[in-house]
């Protein structure tokens, strides 16, 4: 440990064995070192984690022993971090209720609970104070969770619940070992008896039929990819799983869902670039489905049912930043689409939602969202106004589709989340919820700025900015600089409570909107991705210095954040500027990308080369992400402390990955900072599910950037 380095370097560091195997592909040879961490058998260790290969289990043992000698004297600092945390929310906490029918839904925590309860109450009474003599439990998470981790499964996590249309019962999925292969059980609700055996191997999607005993749900591969829909009388318990539908392309990802109106069922297809939509009539769930559209390349619609028509959300025609059109349910095909409201470049539609007399649309307008009320009578328009300078929307859909009251959240960097019912025909908001922050919370200890950074190529990128009211800019202040970049993903500049405990000790929290997002539109994502890839890090490296320019921070005062495809963000900034960075933590990132992509059989590789390209068959796509894939440039350099995190049951970015990086990664090193590996041996992309354990794993992580940035005292 040194006045420089915060870290000991008295730990040995485990050192994984070089074993090269060499890859030719397209005429193009690569030698991978680290690729006998993969298990043979990694598709049974995502379904029974405890048949990992005892080599591979050892090393990873070995990484996660290595990480907690460097962090262990972090540990009262991280139990400081999480009580912070865990002060800031509320224990006893319920969502406003939803209303349908002779009910009112919703879900409440109790102190000390992990998941929840899903409850509802009577309409009539659900305005009352007291309610709870009238609640009707209809799912207990915590225990539920009790009693599947007394059957041996220590992770848990509740994926959807839904009721029937007729109220008398209840479909839920689960997930037992974070792999996210679903188990749906349905129970009637009176009685809490399951009315059928669990449906396995699902991807945790399902729908009710109108006829109140049809369920729909899709069903996962031997890859892990959704990929079939069945249906089945849940009442009759004889009753066979009938296949109604088969995704034969491996790049499309299904779903089920019902329409606006719940007069449908949907079975959505889409491959991030073109979509497809296939009609089932809710009440006579029999019937075979009926494609709305067939698949186009480069073409996404979806359908909003209302009265005799379909209102479509497309970007057909060139409609870069999407329209709506409009078309009979009768005639459904593309060639009788009619334009409805027209494409407006610079206007994102993000969504529409349709009911009885209204139509909502979320756009997104120079990087801030807004909600766009159209009266369906006569198409006049008013905008719902906000006045913080950046903020974070969103619709909240509902059950009911006649009526005149629109459900939104709301929230900004320095205001906490909040529920409004606005009422679309007088214009009245109401708010319904704020979200209570029991430690304390003054916004005005807190300033929010939206700047933009201008790139190296002369593109303005918007950069979200939250601090200490009153901060010197004198490029003193160390920096978490997040960001992601990719699928057109927009982080949203809403409230975050877990980052004021970074801030409180003189952090800028910087959210950088670049490329490979749509802040600014559907171009701006199309900019960041495939040949324009670079794009996307070239604006996160360059924020990072803009930053330093205005006195926010200083070079080598900045923690890299991301976590996924933004672990692939900051693994290639960290490549192409390790002096920027005190610290890089990457969470599950996605940083083998060649090799990703050249392995059919995983999970994501075929829908996720319309995004990153199929090195498999273009010599151009190959050694454009051999250009700047985080684990094929690492060389030998200088690099920061670097915290990964992995999940061994994760499907999206599989273990192998993270693991593979930080063996490289230190092998390259040459400074004495560490490479920190933390797998989670219980757990897959999303960590942990508790909310009280989760945060634990946010702690860790901003323990290692206090650490890293010398303010542990606090």
């Amino acid at each position: 440990m040194s006045a420089t380095n915060p870290f000991s370097t008295s730990f040995s560091a485990p050192k994984a064995e070089k074993r090269p195997v060499t890859h030719t592909q397209l005429t193009r040879t690569r030698t991978d070192d680290y690729g006998w961490l993969k298990d043979e058998n990694w598709k049974k260790v995502m379904d029974d984690p405890s048949v990992l290969n005892a080599e591979i289990r050892a090393y990873l043992d070995a990484e996660n022993t290595y990480c907690a000698q460097h962090m262990q004297d972090t540990k009262s600092l991280q139990d400081v971090l999480f009580a912070q945390m865990k002060g800031r929310i509320k224990d006893d906490d319920s969502t406003v209720p939803d209303a349908d029918g002779p009910y009112e839904y919703a879900q409440r925590y109790r102190a000390g609970d992990q998941h929840g309860l899903y409850f509802r109450t009577p309409r009539h009474k659900a305005k009352s104070h007291d309610t709870t003599d009238v609640e009707e439990i209809l799912l207990d998470g915590d225990a539920l969770s009790a009693r599947m981790k007394a059957d041996g499964h220590p992770y848990f996590d509740i994926g959807g619940v839904q009721h029937s249309d007729n109220h008398n019962y209840l479909a839920y999925s689960v997930d037992l070992n974070g792999a996210e292969r679903y188990l749906i059980n349905i129970i009637d609700i009176k009685t809490q008896a399951e009315i059928c055996p669990p449906l396995e191997n699902t991807s945790g999607d399902f729908e009710w039929a109108q006829d109140e005993r049809t369920l729909f749900w899709v069903e996962r591969d031997e890859n892990n990819r959704p990929c079939k829909v069945y249906r089945k009388n849940v009442l009759d318990k004889n009753a066979k799983a009938i296949l109604v539908y088969t995704e034969t392309d491996p790049g499309f990802f299904i779903s089920v869902s019902r329409s606006d109106t719940g007069n449908y069922v949907e079975i959505v297809c889409n491959d991030h670039t073109s979509s497809e939509t296939w009609l089932i009539p809710a009440d006579t769930p029999e019937h075979a489905p009926v494609c709305a559209s067939p698949r186009r390349p480069l073409q996404e619609y979806t359908l909003h049912d209302h009265k005799d028509n379909f209102y479509v959300l497309t970007n057909a025609d060139d409609a870069t930043d999407f329209k709506v059109m409009k078309v009979k349910q009768s005639l459904t095909d593309i060639q009788h689409w009619q334009d409805y409201i027209a494409h407006s470049a610079g206007t994102l539609i993000l969504g529409i939602e349709t009911y009885q007399s209204h139509m909502v649309r979320l756009e997104r307008v120079n990087a801030l969202p807004r909600i766009v009320i159209r009266d369906l009578s006569n198409n006049e328009e008013h905008i719902i106004d906000f006045a913080e300078e950046a903020y974070a929307l969103g619709l909240m859909g509902g059950y009911e589709f006649d009526t005149d009251w629109v459900r939104f959240a709301y929230s900004s960097p320095t205001t906490p989340g909040q529920v409004f019912d606005y009422n679309m025909h007088t214009r009245e908001r109401i708010l319904r919820k704020t979200n209570e922050i029991p430690s304390g919370h003054i916004p005005d200890d807190y300033q929010t700025k939206r700047i933009e950074i201008t790139a190296r190529d002369g593109e303005e990128i918007p950069v979200t900015l939250i601090m200490k009211s009153g901060l010197k800019l004198d490029s003193s202040a160390p920096c978490l600089l997040y960001g992601y970049g990719s699928y057109g993903i927009t982080i949203p500049a809403g409230f975050r409570t877990n980052i004021l405990s970074l801030i409180d000790q003189g952090f800028v929290y910087a959210i950088a909107h670049i490329r490979g997002g749509m802040a600014k539109g559907y171009d701006w994502y199309t900019k960041g991705k495939l040949e324009t890839k670079q794009a996307t890090f070239d604006d996160f490296i360059d924020v990072g210095y803009g930053l330093c320019k205005l006195g926010y921070t200083s070079e080598g005062n900045i923690i890299a954040h991301g976590g996924s495809a933004g672990g692939l963000l900051v693994g290639a900034a960290l490549n192409q500027a390790p002096q920027l960075f005190a610290g890089v933590i990457a969470a599950v990132p996605f940083v083998d990308v060649l090799n990703t992509m050249s392995d059919e059989s995983l999970p994501l590789t075929p829908p996720e080369w319309p995004e990153w390209g199929n090195p498999l068959i273009s010599e151009k796509d190959y050694d454009q992400i051999l250009a700047y894939s985080p684990y094929d440039n690492v060389e030998a350099r200088n690099y920061p402390p670097i915290l990964i995190t992995a999940g061994l049951t994760d499907p999206r970015v599989t273990y192998w990955e993270p693991a593979k990086w930080a063996a490289k990664l230190r092998d390259h090193q040459l400074a004495d900072a560490p490479i920190l590996l933390r797998t989670n041996m219980d757990a897959g992309h999303q960590g942990e599910a508790g909310r009280y354990d989760s945060l634990k794993e946010i702690a860790f992580e901003y323990a290692f950037a206090l650490k890293v940035t010398g303010k542990m005292d606090i």
